[in-house]
């Protein structure tokens, strides 16, 4: 018989991927999302769509009681700059959304939960890569609202309620080499979908914030991990949850620092096209260098990153656009 996932959030960027993932190794997939973000283009062929807000706290347990046997939590607002002006927001969705979640799992009898997070619990590294023993100091309520969530799961799996995994992304990027997910992000707020924007005249230029970091072009360095390598990590977490009955915190990211500069001409190769830029002013928090060990996810769950050149990843946001 094959296990249910509840794929909350699952008609966005990451969340389609993780869709189609869990589709193609055999699940059974039911996708819950309130189509605030995503898209309704990305549910697939072979899920189940439902309709439905984290903050619907009976629709949630009604689509929760229906015989799961996990979830995948993917259903946050992510944008920084935002949550440092609308904290209420963040609070709302991020936060009260998730306790109705584990509240609904554990009145529905259903154990096990992946979680989305992001290395913005770690705020300034006090070293590159970071790995999951850095200490946890989150720089805007974006980051804080990942850590509060975590810190809740832990309390219930010490009390027995529910098994989870957290996965600490970096910077996400790339589409599937297939083009089966076609649904675009709305006003996108990350680096390669900006640049791709430029790169067919929706925007005039790319704001590059800063180029005096200590680093070998004065950008910015990040850690970029493919959304189809993300997906395959979520599918090994849930299985691991529901055989082995445990609970862990792992990075998800290359390992691997290229910097702004680098990712723009490395753009320029692939599409053979020139982008715009300028240089502005550094953005307040940002970090010269931000990069992942990610060994414990190779240890835990066989996981390692099968994307590594930037130009493969450019390459597989670029064959939307052609």
């Amino acid at each position: 018989m094959k296990n249910k996932i509840l794929v909350i959030g699952g008609a966005g960027y990451i969340g389609s991927h993780v869709q189609k993932q869990l589709l193609e190794e055999g699940f059974d997939v039911i996708v819950y999302d309130n189509l605030s973000s995503g898209d309704i283009i990305n549910i697939l062929v072979g899920s189940k769509f439902i309709k439905g807000d984290i903050l619907d706290y009976n629709q949630l347990k009604n689509v929760m009681c229906d015989n799961i046997d996990g979830v995948i939590h993917l259903a946050a607002k992510k944008a920084v700059g935002e949550s440092m002006i609308k904290p209420e927001i963040y609070a709302t969705n991020n936060i009260s959304g998730s306790i109705n979640i584990l509240n609904a799992m554990v009145e529905c009898g259903v154990k096990n939960i992946v979680f989305s997070s992001s290395a913005a619990v770690y705020g300034m590294p006090l070293y590159s890569p970071i790995d999951e023993k850095h200490p946890i100091n989150p720089i805007n309520y974006y980051g804080y609202t990942k850590r509060c969530i975590e810190e809740n799961m832990e309390w219930y799996a010490n009390l027995g309620k529910i098994n989870f995994a957290s996965l600490r992304y970096f910077n996400a990027v790339g589409y599937a080499d297939d083009k089966s997910i076609q649904g675009k992000e709305r006003n996108p707020q990350n680096l390669l979908p900006i640049i791709m924007e430029v790169a067919t005249n929706k925007r005039d230029c790319l704001s590059i914030y800063g180029n005096d970091y200590d680093t070998t072009d004065g950008t910015c360095i990040r850690d970029y991990v493919h959304v189809s390598d993300l997906a395959k990590a979520h599918t090994k977490a849930i299985k691991k949850l529901i055989n082995e009955n445990t609970s862990f915190i792992l990075n998800l990211g290359t390992g691997i620092g290229t910097s702004v500069k680098e990712i723009v001409d490395a753009t320029q190769k692939v599409i053979g096209k020139k982008i715009n830029y300028v240089y502005s002013d550094r953005r307040s928090g940002d970090p010269a260098i931000l990069t992942a060990c990610a060994d414990k996810a190779d240890e835990l769950l066989g996981w390692k990153p099968e994307y590594t050149d930037i130009e493969d990843i450019i390459k597989t946001v670029w064959n939307l656009e052609i």
